[in-house]
């Protein structure tokens, strides 16, 4: 038991970050979705608690995610508005995540690029400043998709930060402000000088100062206020009975509703791929560079989605947001991401009217922070040095984010990094060695270790060049793969050589073909 808990001095704190960040983000998730406020706290406490202490990720933090929103929305115009049946959804696309992690197929992590993750990354990085900037400084209107808190509904990230020039609130941007100048102070010069300041967490006494700014306004010590949607709004149960209400419980009795399954098969697929791209991630930024087993992380996330869908929770998944503030806050073991969870339960019983003075423009300069470091332009640097085959799937991969969405953005790296690994096949199938001293030339043609239907028309181009009454060699000594349109090739230049005295030799290969057409 000791061995767990001998990194809390850095487990600890980085908890507490985690859990300021992620209380707002399971509120504006949950609004995102159409679901009860509360379903986002029971999905954070279950992702920090459950699939904490079932997942193998020392820094991972799971919890309800942006991705999944839109997902939640169509759900339940599907289902009729009926957030029961739901649950009973989630259920099922936890069995199926169990079921996969099972079968091991979290192996397909390790398919995804390193250029696509780090771009994966940078992109994180960018959106989560860009989408703070306007919560920085007060464009805090209504409600809707919440990546990041909210976002106004229609509008697309730039839009928000357009309009938010016209929605400047001198309050929030003072909190912001203040906020920004202790965590540059904390980090960059009091840490380094004494030690006390290096065991007190400056995130948590940034949020402690907005909460007393906020009272410095409440109380008209200071001529700024904040509006009702520019603070934390943590649903207040008046008593225990009151606590307890806000769970609920599956309709099993829409156990053989079709419409059901394809819900849950979505969310296990959607939620499986955010977490294994999280999984990927969160390993890159260890310091320790741990690597985290990724069909037991499915395992985790199954038995996450069971229990949050059992007891009234939107769908989790591990979620990079989270995940990076616990890397850069300290974090150390999961240690941190169950005492997040605990300390999300304990909020939301005993500390709803404090947690609800934080402004969330404090919140946002902890994430302006966290986004610059994911974000520094020394990993553009970096990346830039490297060959084109690394830069341009890591360029693809935030420009589709930014524009698009996560999955998306990846999709788009990932298809970058193909076409590359693509013309390195297509420009590299065989080696052409010519020697043509003597009567008669001498070709030798050695074939990679793989080669497609992609190499045929530079086969063909070569074979066709080759002079009557040459040596040729074909060597398929070395080549494990061979696709049939190559070999059907080869043994039509095996039937054409004949005709224009060639002396073929084939190596390494048996051309086992059907009769050539019209024959």
């Amino acid at each position: 038991m000791i061995p767990f808990f001998k990194d809390i001095k850095s487990d600890l704190p980085a908890s507490i970050v985690v859990t300021f960040v992620a209380i707002p983000l399971c509120l504006g998730i949950a609004l995102a979705s159409g679901a009860p406020l509360f379903a986002g706290i029971i999905a954070g406490v279950v992702g920090g608690i459950v699939v904490g202490a079932a997942s193998g990720s020392a820094l991972g933090v799971s919890g309800p995610a942006a991705g999944l929103a839109t997902i939640v929305v169509g759900a339940l115009a599907t289902l009729g508005g009926s957030w029961q049946t739901f649950l009973l959804a989630v259920m099922l696309a936890g069995v199926l995540q169990l079921a996969a992690g099972f079968l091991r197929l979290g192996i397909i992590a390790y398919y995804f690029p390193s250029s696509v993750i780090k771009g994966m990354l940078v992109g994180i990085g960018l959106i989560i400043i860009l989408k703070q900037i306007p919560h920085a400084i007060g464009y805090d209107t209504s409600a809707s998709a919440g990546d990041f808190f909210s976002q106004p509904e229609g509008e697309h990230l730039f839009d928000s930060l357009r309009n938010s020039a016209n929605h400047l609130t001198a309050g929030a941007i003072l909190a912001a402000g203040l906020a920004l100048f202790i965590l540059i102070l904390w980090e960059q010069v009091l840490a380094k000088k004494h030690k006390l300041f290096g065991m007190l967490n400056g995130p948590l006494v940034a949020v402690l100062s907005g909460i007393a700014l906020n009272y410095g306004y409440q109380h008209q010590f200071l001529p700024f206020d904040l509006g009702e949607k520019q603070v934390v709004q943590l649903p207040v149960a008046v008593s225990v009975g009151d606590f307890f209400k806000q769970f609920t419980f599956p309709d099993f009795s829409q156990i053989m509703n079709p419409d059901v399954y394809v819900i849950a098969f979505v969310i296990a697929i959607v939620a499986s791929i955010e977490s294994l791209l999280s999984v990927e991630a969160t390993d890159k930024m260890d310091p320790r560079k741990r690597i985290t087993p990724t069909s037991r992380e499915l395992k985790a996330q199954g038995l996450g989605n069971l229990v949050s869908g059992l007891i009234g929770g939107l769908p989790v998944t591990q979620v990079i947001v989270r995940s990076s503030a616990n890397v850069s806050f300290g974090g150390k073991t999961k240690l941190s991401t169950i005492l997040h969870g605990c300390f999300i339960l304990i909020s939301v019983i005993a500390l709803p009217s404090l947690l609800n003075m934080i402004p969330l423009a404090t919140l946002a300069a902890i994430l302006l922070m966290v986004g610059y470091k994911l974000a520094k332009p020394v990993v553009f640097k970096h990346m830039y040095k490297q060959n084109w085959e690394q830069f341009v799937p890591f360029v693809a991969t935030i420009a589709g984010m930014l524009a698009t969405d996560l999955l998306k953005g990846v999709g788009i790296g990932l298809g970058c990094a193909v076409f590359f690994i693509l013309k390195n096949n297509y420009q590299n199938p065989f080696s052409h060695i010519k020697d043509e001293e003597g009567a008669q030339h001498e070709h030798r043609v050695v074939l990679a270790q793989e080669v497609t239907f992609l190499n045929k028309a530079q086969l063909q181009t070569l074979l066709n060049d080759i002079p009557a009454n040459s040596k040729v060699v074909i060597d398929a000594s070395n080549t494990k793969s061979i696709h049939y349109d190559v070999q059907e090739i080869i043994q039509n230049f095996q039937t054409h050589a004949k005709t224009i005295g060639i002396d073929l030799k084939i190596q390494g290969i048996e051309l086992a073909l059907q009769p050539t057409m019209g024959h």
